[in-house]
């Protein structure tokens, strides 16, 4: 079995149990509920609440013009994974909801919308991972960002935006509507969470002229992984160095204690580490 076909069936694992997450997330937490969530599938619900479609029916009607118009962008193989994604979403969503008849988890606005935005962050991370996607707010938002410089987050959250602007319309229930925005912000964090991962560490610049004692020291009480940067000051001839390390944050008060001993006019720029990839990490 090649690499290719290998990494395709991957692929689909993980758009299978996505698909899966998210379906039963909406059967079971959000239309249950009258909640909603962002993207393609927000507006569906908001569509079901209101129409006699099934929500699976709307998902499909709301993402054919937008395949048909972004296929072009997406590249073959992601577009025919997102349509593969879209179809069994849509599926599942029905069968759970109509053949199944699966009850809701709980009735509770609250427990609702953040398990359920846990759940969808999970389904969508695992679809991204997949290479693919669950819907036309992406699409949307790459042949806008290709199109001008407004960049790909900023048009979904005015999607989102938009979608939930529209519920205070057509919901009576106030309250749900701003569960469903914490569910959103709920499905965000979960899925920058596992995308990037959860560090505990934090990336240290610090500007001192103390360079080598503190070479030295932080090779032996922090570890050997580090970098000296050279640079010049805004003052012509005033040569600066900067030493670029990474440390655990159990360990940041130690680095803070041995540069107010070392070079008490030295000072840090600490920032956080997203993500790390590479050797060493």
């Amino acid at each position: 079995m090649n690499s290719f076909i290998k990494e395709e069936l991957r692929n689909y694992t993980y758009i299978i149990i996505g698909s899966i997450l998210l379906a039963l997330s909406v059967s079971i937490f959000f239309s249950p509920n009258e909640l909603l969530t962002g993207g393609t599938a927000g507006f569906a619900l908001l569509l079901h609440y209101i129409t006699p479609l099934s929500i699976g029916t709307l998902i499909i009607l709301i993402n054919i013009p937008l395949l048909l118009i972004g296929i072009k962008y997406l590249g073959k193989m992601f577009a025919i994974r997102t349509i593969i994604t879209l179809i069994l979403i849509s599926v599942f969503v029905d069968y759970f909801d109509k053949f199944l008849d699966i009850p809701a988890l709980v009735h509770d606005s609250a427990l609702s919308a953040i398990f359920g935005g846990i759940l969808i962050g999970i389904g969508i991370t695992l679809v991204i991972k997949a290479d693919s996607s669950a819907g036309g707010s992406t699409i949307v938002a790459r042949i806008v960002s290709t199109k001008t410089e407004i960049k790909a987050g900023v048009i979904l959250l005015v999607i989102d935006s938009m979608i939930i602007l529209s519920s205070f319309l057509v919901l009576e229930n106030k309250e749900k509507i701003l569960w469903s925005i914490v569910s959103i912000y709920v499905t965000s964090k979960v899925i920058d969470t596992i995308l990037t991962g959860r560090l505990d560490k934090k990336v240290v610049y610090l500007v001192t002229d103390k360079t080598e004692e503190l070479k030295v020291k932080i090779r032996e009480e922090l570890g050997p992984k580090g970098t000296i940067i050279n640079g010049d000051g805004l003052f012509e001839g005033e040569n600066k160095k900067m030493i670029l390390i990474v440390v655990e944050v159990s360990k940041l008060q130690n680095l803070r204690k041995m540069v107010k001993i070392i070079d008490p006019e030295g000072f840090l720029i600490i920032t956080e580490a997203t993500e790390m990839l590479g050797r060493g990490n």
